[in-house]
Order: C-alpha cells, then structure tokens, then sequence
C-alpha cells in the first residue's frame, strides 16, 4: 500500500522525534551520571570506601558523629554525648575557645555541671518520675522506649567532646609540608598511602605536640615505643622530626598488620597496643565483635573509637584538601654536615654565624638541654644549617677541641 507524502514526513518526523528522545535520555543519564561521581568523590558511602580500610555498619554512626566533630563543630563548642552511643546527643553548648590560654580550667566548672544535670535528668526519668521541664520532655522523647537498666546506664555515661574544626582545618593546612613525602614514605613500605592520614587523629600534624601521658611529635610516638625505631636520649629525641618518625611509623603499623591481619585491627593496636589487641583478636575473632563487646583492661572510649576516628579524619582531609587553598609549603634549603666529635651549640653559633632560633627549627629532634648548652651535640649527629653554611664540621670539631686544651 502506497503511503502519501504527507504521511511519509509525518512517519519521518516521528522516527527522528522518537530518535532525539532517546538520545536525549542516554546523554542525561550519562551527564547525571558524571554529576554523581564528582559530587560523590570525597563523601562517606560505599562507593568510595576501600577494600583495606571497610566502613563496617556497625561503626557508620561513630564515623558520622568524628567526621562533625572535625568539621561542623566548632572548639567553641561542646557536645553532651552518650558515650556509647553517639547518635545521642543530648546538647551542644558554648564555650570559651578552648584553644585560648587557660580555657580547659575556665571551661570545667560548666563542663561538669551540665554533665550532672543531664544525668540527674536520666536517673529520674529511670525511676519513673515523669518528666515536668522542657528540657526533662525533650531529654524522655530521646530516650523514649528505653528500659530502666538502660537509663541507669546512661546517667552513668555522659561524656564531653569538644569540637575540632578550627583545629582540624589548621592541620590540613599544615600537612601540605608534609605529606606528599609521608605517602612517598608509606608506599616505600608497601603499605595504603591513606595511612599517611593518621597524624589528623593523633597530633594535627603539629611536630611539636606533646601529650600528658608522654607522647610526643607528629606520630605521637611513647618513649617506650619510639626507642624501638628512633633515637631517644637526654641529647636527641628523633620523635620530632616527621620524616624519621614517618619512617618510625610505618615500620610500626607494617609489624602490627604482620601480626593481626587487618588494617582497622592494626590502627586499633597503635592506639591500644599490639599485644592487647592480638588478645582482643583471640577473644572475639573480628574487628567488629571487638568494637561492639570487648571491654577488657584500658579497652575504653578512645580505643573503641580510634579506627572510626581515623576513617573520619581521611574523609574530612580529603574534602577539605579539595575545597581549601592549601598550597604545598617549601621548606628552606640546607646542608647537612655529620659532625665527627661532641661540638657545643655555641660553636656551632659562632662556627657557623647562625643564630640558636635557626638550628632549632632546622633539627627539631635536638633536645632543650644541648640548645641551652648544658650538653654537647653528641659525635656522629647529622646537623642541618642554612644552605649558606660551607664550613667543614671537622673545623668546628678542631675549634671546640682547641679551646678545652687552652
């Protein structure tokens, strides 16, 4: 049967109306597609998640709860939190910045106070005294459906976080001296470049950091630990140069892999301990029965939380590194000399025409008690000066001698 020419353009038009559709939608759902992917690369979900490093469901909600403590809340702020379960936050209150001078001490007294008053809240509601404030309903909605043992318990654990961002945003900016030569580092060992992340949780990337319990440098390193990869003395302590204590790090994180088999078991370890994780792993097999049962010795808060911290802390990182003007910071170029005696500081000044400040931030890892000059640079220590210095150091070495033989 013959079609006329007006039904012919007419089936003509169709075809190629039908024809653009469809490839209108292809070339949509590609575009959305791309849209996802970008919009997606430094979220939190499994399409970005690794293989070595799983985010396990039973942790999604301590993930959540670090990655707002690093970015959305403020160190002017504190969160009133259930410490074992972190989705219950029953307020975030102000405070004095806790990075100023003197703040934890100003900060305590209304710390301790509010935590008293939501657990006087949660024992009254877990003797069945109905609620009558505002702030008891709001409190008896959150913990609606509890048992009376449960309240119990949550009257007795009331924790306080205090918020990060500030802190956490000033270490991204810090890393960038750092590491891109960290990941050389990690990858030299065979080991995930995201390990290089692991300073955010442990010390801001701040080579100075200290903490009460002894710990010290970008990697936190005990002196107990650190004397197994670094020199530690009255003269040296290598914990605080990054690249050594890198070196350090890696090794240890390598031997704790070695010996537990996964890497959330291991980051635990650097947190809790090698041997008191492989006794975990012999109690309850798997990382995630460990972080939902096991509460052994100073298995606590911190350790329970370390790995969640960390997973939190390379997904903050890495959406910050994207969004923050960090350039990469140039370190100052400088020779490196190894001295062949013992050489006091103030020859070192004289030798050399630089000033004490300088050989302090050129080799962080020299102790207070030589930079003061009541002890010599020990023999054999390689010293960093300003590229400018050209002298020998067996020069000095004879100078120093000299002057004690006079």
């Amino acid at each position: 049967m013959k079609h006329s020419l007006t039904e012919s353009f007419t089936g003509y038009q169709q075809s190629r109306t039908l024809h653009l559709m469809v490839l209108l939608v292809i070339t949509a759902t590609y575009l959305f597609s791309l849209l996802g992917n970008v919009a997606n690369a430094g979220m939190t979900g499994p399409a970005s998640q690794s293989t070595e490093f799983p985010h396990f469901p039973s942790i999604q909600t301590n993930v959540a709860f670090w990655e707002k403590v690093y970015t959305h809340y403020s160190t002017s702020e504190a969160v009133i939190h259930d410490q074992y379960d972190l989705s219950r936050i029953y307020a975030v209150i102000p405070i004095m910045d806790y990075l100023k001078p003197g703040a934890g001490q100003a900060n305590k007294p209304l710390l301790d106070a509010e935590q008293k008053k939501y657990a006087a809240i949660l024992t009254s509601l877990a003797q069945g005294i109905p609620p009558i404030t505002q702030e008891e309903r709001r409190v008896a909605t959150i913990m609606k459906g509890l048992r009376q043992s449960q309240l119990v318990k949550a009257s007795e654990s009331i924790r306080v976080q205090i918020g990060q961002k500030e802190r956490f945003r000033e270490g991204v900016m810090r890393s960038r001296t750092h590491l891109p030569e960290i990941k050389k580092i990690f990858r030299s060992y065979n080991l995930p470049e995201e390990l290089a992340y692991l300073p955010h949780v442990e010390s801001s990337f701040n080579p100075d950091a200290r903490s009460k319990v002894g710990a010290s440098g970008l990697w936190q390193f005990t002196k107990s630990t650190g004397k197994e990869y670094l020199r530690i003395d009255g003269t040296i302590d290598e914990r605080h140069d990054p690249i050594l204590a890198s070196h350090a790090a890696a090794k240890f994180l390598k031997r704790n892999h070695s010996v537990l088999g996964s890497w959330p078991l291991a980051l635990t370890a650097y947190n809790y301990g090698t041997a008191g994780m492989a006794r975990a792993k012999r109690d309850k097999g798997s990382y995630e029965k460990i972080f939902q049962e096991y509460d052994q010795g100073y298995f606590k808060f911190a350790s329970r939380n370390f790995y969640s911290e960390f997973l939190a802390a390379l997904n903050s990182a890495k959406r910050l590194e994207q969004s923050l003007f960090t350039p990469v910071q140039t370190r100052p170029s400088v020779t490196t000399i190894r001295l062949s005696s013992q050489v006091s500081i103030d020859s070192i000044k004289r030798h050399f025409k630089v000033d004490g400040k300088t050989i302090q931030t050129l080799n962080p890892t020299i102790e207070q008690s030589v930079l003061d000059g009541k002890k010599p640079l020990p023999r054999g220590y390689q010293l960093k000066l300003p590229a400018t210095g050209q002298n020998s150091p067996v020069q000095v070495v004879t100078t120093e001698s000299k002057k004690r033989s006079s």
